[in-house]
């Protein structure tokens, strides 16, 4: 008997973002369908023939996208919104790309964050679909890996009750009522991917329904029976891996006898609860336990030594050819290799395990489990030497940093004074007319600004030349700024490629990678950086591009900062200490940087929070701490500043009712938050429970090339102002502007203070 191993998904963007240059140069109109087709086509064979170069058992396909993997469902399965057009037949990339993008005519489908991570999915809109199967892309990229490579994959298809949930319905998630509507018209579509699989020489599939772990009630199962049982007798054929991962799985006793041969569970991110049910309940004896025991979104290389005592342990609940080796969750949340960090330090270098090194790891600890420690004997005393070293080090035993952890116990972290005396305070200082216009920090990083960093970086242009750039693109911005007539200025951030990652480079303890990229979102990529070490400031990040740029105008700047738990869910984080310690360390540094640009004459500190909500445990029992951990931590960040400096935050799409109650604790003077690309339905958390700071709800999307009408912005402020008072509310983009095109940006900002100028003159006038 044999225990093999399995992975369940792979990076996408190409060890160097071959892929998102390639989705870029078709969007520019520089490359053709065909060309698009053959690259792509070209970068999936590469990945499929790595994996199996590594030694994987079971290759998955189909895992790739064009955009994202729940838009190639539901366009799959004609779940198109009836305003990007009616369609028959696949949809060629311009149709398919407007649905994530939007028109000129038509608003860009909802995007919102994969579960408790940053990665961003488009929003399946089920208000009036028809289904049918346009495009049975998981037996077209089966047919491909079998053809041209000879690799019997193994499909990857998001499930039917997951797709289904992830959904929304006249602007709402859907409940048990809607799914159950919807299910069966769904059903056979999947019944018919299956069968042809099947006839296509398919063995199995794997089936993921990562909605199974935020199930807590028997009732909440029917639907996945429901589904299960109906592909199972369809096509009993086809074997089925159900895949669960980010958390563990309550109804364990009931979910591992649905009708399936495979149960995927993680392991790694479960709190011990999935091994406890293996332990307790044992596991079927005709079902293969697909082991998720390699961490799928964390870059550290595994405890050889504990994860084979892992495998011994799983050996005592099922036979060798009953479990399968794999990570925890796909590893398109991870970088490609660690080959290409070539200036890291090596006792770090050494602890790191991206993709390719995590399912080298599958394969080392597959060849342990089958043929004894001591046929890969080299493997593990190298990965112990490793881990020794970087525990050991310096790095990690920061004796200052520690001194101050210490006395965080005999500190308060309070404002000085209560809100309704700083606002006061801060609208004597500031002046600010109603409705007050900003945007959220960020400006477009053009393709000058991008060559010259990468020019400075190089050593191609001298620090001082650099520094003289940045300061004439701060300079003709903040003009754009002023003939915009937008109130609140801010510097732009052309020295920042990331808002996460240019704080790991000026603080310790963090590791900027070289070629680290994370798919964030369609072509955007994201290089989180590590957090390694022990975490302190040692000198000042922002203050002197706030303060020239305040230099420049008599109206406010605000200083543009990330706050502790953004940094903890957008980095890769140590895990030799519990997170909140680490978050602690960050919110202490920080907490220096706000004080220090206070002291420089800058009175609107932004410390923007949009990853708060992403990051709430899939399981409510753990939320409470979680959200407990992050007031405390942004509080440590801001409370060190006089009353008449006023602090700002920002957060992402999410549901805020949720955490509407942290929203207030954090005791931030103004919140920004994006609400645009859900229609305005977030506004009704701000409608059930009062809030008495002052707010803006993003009043058009950013992530979308299109420039919204004087009008649309009009309506999103109207529907606002029903629920918010107007001397309460900011008028501001959604997020950052980074992203978009200079033209579209000053397109849209003008719209969108003509629009706070028409709205402002009508409340001046009913006023007198």
């Amino acid at each position: 008997m044999t225990i093999i191993n399995s992975n369940l998904g792979y990076p996408r963007l190409g060890e160097h973002r071959e892929w998102k240059h390639l989705l870029e140069h078709f969007w520019k109109g520089q490359l053709d369908n065909a060309t698009f087709h053959a690259n792509a086509k070209k970068l999936r064979l590469a990945n499929l023939k790595k994996q199996r170069d590594l030694g994987i058992d079971y290759i998955p396909v189909a895992d790739n996208s064009d955009y994202d993997h729940v838009l190639d469902t539901l366009v799959a399965f004609n779940a198109i919104p009836t305003r990007f057009g009616h369609f028959d037949q696949a949809l060629d990339l311009p149709d398919y790309y407007a649905i994530a993008r939007g028109t000129d005519t038509a608003v860009a489908a909802e995007m919102t964050k994969w579960f408790n991570i940053n990665y961003h999915y488009i929003v399946p809109e089920f208000d009036d679909v028809t289904f049918k199967l346009l495009d049975n892309r998981w037996l077209r990229y089966y047919q491909e890996a079998k053809q041209e490579l000879g690799i019997d994959g193994k499909p990857v298809i998001l499930g039917p009750v997951s797709f289904l949930k992830l959904g929304k319905r006249n602007g709402q998630y859907l409940d048990d009522a809607a799914v159950a509507e919807l299910l069966p018209q769904l059903l056979p579509l999947y019944q018919q991917v299956f069968q042809e699989l099947a006839d296509a020489g398919a063995k199995w599939i794997q089936l993921d329904e990562p909605t199974l772990v935020k199930t807590t009630q028997p009732n909440e199962l029917r639907p996945y029976t429901t589904a299960l049982t109906a592909l199972h007798t369809a096509v009993p054929d086809l074997k089925i891996e159900l895949q669960t991962y980010f958390d563990s799985l309550d109804l364990y006793d009931q979910i591992v006898d649905l009708p399936v041969q495979a149960l995927g569970l993680d392991l790694v991110h479960d709190h011990g609860e999935n091994l406890d049910h293996l332990r307790q309940h044992g596991f079927p004896a005709d079902k293969i336990l697909a082991a998720g025991i390699i961490d799928g979104h964390n870059v550290w290389a595994s405890d050889l030594n504990v994860k084979l005592e892992l495998v011994q342990q799983l050996r005592q609940i099922v036979s060798d050819d009953q479990l399968w080796l794999q990570p925890a969750n796909s590893l398109l949340h991870v970088p490609i290799t660690t080959k290409n960090e070539t200036k890291a330090d090596p006792v770090l270098l050494g602890g790191l395990a991206f993709a390719d090194e995590k399912l080298q790891e599958l394969h080392v600890l597959t060849e342990a489990a089958n043929h004894g420690v001591d046929a890969v004997q080299a493997a593990f005393d190298r990965n112990q030497t490793n881990l020794t070293a970087l525990n050991q080090s310096s790095h990690r035993n920061n004796q200052a940093v520690r001194a101050a952890e210490a006395q965080l116990e005999n500190q308060k972290f309070e404002r000085l004074a209560p809100f309704a005396t700083r606002i006061k305070l801060q609208h004597d200082r500031l002046r600010l007319p109603l409705l007050p216009t900003t945007t959220i920090g960020s400006f477009p990083q053009s393709a000058t600004v991008r060559a010259k960093r990468a020019a400075w970086r190089k050593g191609n242009l001298s620090d001082a030349d650099y520094q003289a750039f940045l300061h004439a693109e701060t300079k003709r911005w903040i003009k754009l700024q002023e003939d915009l007539g937008l109130d609140v200025l801010v510097h732009g951030e052309f020295e920042r490629t990331d808002m996460v990652e240019y704080f790991g480079q000026k603080l310790t303890g963090f590791y900027a990678t070289q070629n680290g990229w994370v798919q964030s979102y369609g072509s955007r990529g994201v290089r989180p950086p590590v957090i390694f070490g022990d975490v302190a400031y040692t000198e000042p990040i922002t203050v002197a591009e706030s303060v020239y740029a305040q230099s420049l105008t008599d109206r406010p700047v605000k200083g543009m900062l990330t706050a502790p738990l953004t940094i903890i869910n957008w980095s890769f984080v140590r895990d030799d200490i519990p997170k909140a310690q680490v978050q602690n360390q960050i919110a202490l540094a920080l907490r220096q940087e706000v004080n220090n640009l206070e002291q420089a004459g800058i009175k609107i500190i932004q410390v923007d929070e949009p990853a708060l909500r992403e990051g709430l445990p899939l399981k409510q029992r753990h939320w409470q701490a979680y959200l407990d951990e992050a007031v405390y931590s942004f509080k440590i960040t801001t409370t060190g500043v006089q009353n008449d400096t006023q602090i700002h935050t920002h957060m992402c799409y999410s549901n805020f009712a949720d955490i509407i109650d942290t929203i207030k604790a954090l005791d931030a003077d103004v919140i920004s938050i994006e609400t645009s690309r859900s229609h305005g339905e977030i506004i009704s958390a701000f409608e059930q429970t009062g809030y008495d700071k002052e707010i803006g709800l993003g009043v058009y999307d950013i992530h979308s090339p299109r420039v919204p009408s004087v009008a649309e912005i009009e309506a999103n402020i109207q529907r606002a102002l029903r629920v918010i008072d107007a001397h309460q509310f900011w008028i501001n983009p959604d997020c950052g502007l980074k992203t978009r095109q200079e033209p579209e940006t000053l397109a849209a900002l003008k719209n969108m203070v003509a629009a706070r100028n028409a709205i402002q003159a009508q409340l001046t006038s009913s006023v007198h």
